[in-house]
């Protein structure tokens, strides 16, 4: 029986890959122990525990920018985290250390190394994060979702993707789909999204711009995010909801997308041959713009900047394309090209590669 240990958290970015992994493991390998490396303050306190994992708490420790009090305790605080892992790693028998990025990967890429255990690690942005740059050191068992990304020793998986997602059949699902969100069989669905807590430049431009896009014979699906300030102007055709725990269902009504860059988002939508508007988030390392490369390169998407995603763009750009439904559908086609289904079984035969 293998035990892993998988860290990462913080966003779902290193969370959703995290969890399709564990998922595949265990469908494996039904006696496996999965113990998930996570803090109390990202996404992983609640899905990872909904998910049905063990959950291990370790201090959220940020690399400091500048010398403060905060970087003076910064070493002392790490090696204690470090110390914590490592025992746990050796009580439990851990076999791997799987890390998927994030504060929490730092310590425990150290206490793999000190314990002596294998270390795996999967970037599933385009620039790497700081943390699993540092853990590439260690080992050369690094997976990547991108082709581009620079980092020692990377190998091309591509993106686990969620069980939900990868096993979906988009065509079948979509009457449920169209049902569950109350919108019309005989119109096209724009699918908007920016991610858990929204997007203000994608909630407005698109609030704004309902009207012409519904003249266009579209339907707006339209997730704001919970923290979105935006009002549902009541127009027939234009669903407009805070949060989706149905993205399988958002995705079997999408015919078209618009949406942020994140990693797992441009990485689902592709696999599943959605074109879309991509509109990476404008601060950061600007990782999202990247993300989105291979896409659009092969013509599955349109990239736009934040600050250019206004009515007008819509108007003069966007609802051509709409309109155009060869189009739409040679994008479909030159998106689903570059993306992939299997992400989760590739990470996973690479993880046992490392352990053979």
């Amino acid at each position: 029986m293998t035990t892993y240990l998988l860290a990462g958290g913080g966003t779902a970015g290193h969370v959703n890959p995290l969890l399709a992994v564990a998922d595949t493991i265990m469908s494996r390998e039904p006696d496996a122990t999965v113990i998930v490396l996570g803090t109390r303050e990202g996404l992983e306190a609640r899905l990872v525990p909904a998910r049905g994992y063990e959950l291990v708490f370790v201090p959220r420790l940020p690399f400091p920018r500048r010398p403060n009090r905060q970087a003076l305790s910064f070493l002392p605080r790490l090696n204690r985290a470090i110390g914590d892992v490592a025992d746990l790693i050796r009580f439990r028998t851990v076999d791997v250390v799987v890390g998927f990025g994030g504060y929490v990967s730092t310590p425990a890429y150290f206490a793999a190394r000190r314990a002596g255990v294998p270390i795996v690690i999967h970037e599933a942005n385009f620039r790497a994060g700081l943390a699993n740059r540092l853990g590439a050191w260690f080992t050369r068992h690094v997976a990547v979702a991108f082709s581009g990304t620079r980092i020692r020793h990377p190998t091309v998986v591509g993106m686990p993707l969620r069980p939900e997602i990868a096993e979906l059949d988009r065509a079948q699902a979509r009457p449920e789909a169209l049902a569950f969100f109350g919108l019309d069989a005989d119109r096209p669905t724009l699918l908007v999204t920016g991610g858990s807590l929204g997007a203000r430049r994608l909630n407005n431009t698109i609030a704004s711009s309902a009207p012409g896009l519904i003249r266009a014979g579209w339907q707006v699906l339209h997730i704001t995010g919970e923290k979105s300030e935006v009002t549902d102007p009541g127009l027939h055709h234009y669903r407009l909801i805070s949060y989706c725990d149905r993205m399988d269902l958002a995705l079997s009504a999408a015919d078209f997308a618009v949406s942020r860059a994140g990693a797992g988002t441009v990485c689902e939508l592709s696999a599943l041959g959605i074109p879309a508007v991509y509109v990476p988030y404008p601060v950061g390392n600007g990782e999202q713009r990247f993300n989105a490369a291979d896409v659009v390169r092969a013509g599955g998407g349109i990239l736009v900047d934040d600050a250019d995603f206004v009515p007008n763009w819509v108007q003069h750009e966007l609802v051509p394309v709409l309109t155009d439904r060869e189009r739409v559908r040679r994008m479909g086609v030159a998106a689903a090209s570059v993306g992939g289904l299997d992400g989760s079984a590739r990470m996973t035969d690479f993880i046992h590669a490392a352990l053979a």
